[in-house]
């Protein structure tokens, strides 16, 4: 048995946008709700959520019998927690507040096997499929996507250089921290933020690295598939859940009789 294809990684690599939706419920259940919308790429959180292994291994096989590529966004740069996400069948990662080229560097390598990395090695894991998968250890860093999140001033004026790490599959831009960095806090979407973001993006584009971001915002995450950004989550599960909630209740109240 051979590894399988990562379809997020190999899409970015053609040039093929792609599409994705943020998850936070920590449910598996919630997960396969969502899992055949027909999105192309799944953002479980563990940085701003109560998710745990367990709860991230659910969600993971909810994934597993769709088209929806499931990447994991560590709680921190961890080797540790690198080493134990990928041993349960990770197909990518998306390591929070990089500020560095060795912070991005000791990403990368918290993926990689050694000579080239430090990650422990486990033969039989639900990556490896039990043993099963003869060509995981020699394969594996070329289907594992490995994104990096730019989220300060400071870490926008090194994105280049950056991006430039080998290994680095696609920068992802976080406009909330970064428009709280601008001492614009609670405005992410704002025109100010996105002056800052764009110019830094096209010159990482240009370099041939895929950029994204998350936007709840439809129209801009259009706007800037469009612009050329290769991976873009245009909403959040729990943001779905509260908007739809809300104006269901707004519906109702807005059509009663009045008394």
């Amino acid at each position: 048995m051979n590894i399988s294809e990562n379809r997020f990684t190999r899409a970015l690599a053609r040039g093929d946008q792609q599409i994705g939706l943020w998850i936070s419920l920590c449910s598996n259940f919630a997960a396969e709700v969502v899992a055949s919308a027909g999105f192309d790429w799944a953002l479980i959180d563990m940085e701003h959520s109560h998710n745990d292994y367990a709860s991230v291994l659910g969600q993971l096989q909810a994934f597993a019998a769709y088209d929806t590529v499931p990447i994991v966004r560590v709680e921190w740069n961890d080797a540790v927690t690198v080493k134990r996400l990928l041993d349960l069948g990770a197909p990518g990662l998306l390591f929070p507040m990089i500020q560095t080229v060795e912070e991005a560097e000791r990403a990368v390598a918290a993926t990689r096997y050694p000579p080239h990395g430090i990650r422990g090695v486990s033969s039989l894991t639900r990556a490896t499929k039990f043993g099963r998968v003869a060509d995981y250890t020699r394969r594996v860093k070329d289907e594992t996507a490995v994104l990096l999140q730019v989220e300060t001033q400071a870490a926008m004026a090194r994105a280049e250089e950056i991006a430039a790490v080998e290994g680095v599959t696609g920068l992802f831009f976080g406009p909330a921290d970064i428009a709280a960095d601008m001492g614009m806090l609670g405005q992410p979407t704002a025109r100010e933020v996105w002056d800052r973001i764009r110019p830094v993006a096209r010159r990482v584009m240009a370099m041939g690295v895929p950029v994204g971001t998350l936007v709840s915002d439809p129209a801009l995450a259009a706007e800037l598939l469009d612009e050329g950004f290769a991976f873009v989550a245009c909403g959040t599960d729990t943001g779905l859940l509260a908007r739809g909630s809300d104006a269901l209740l707004a519906d109702v109240r807005r059509w009663r009789k009045p008394h």
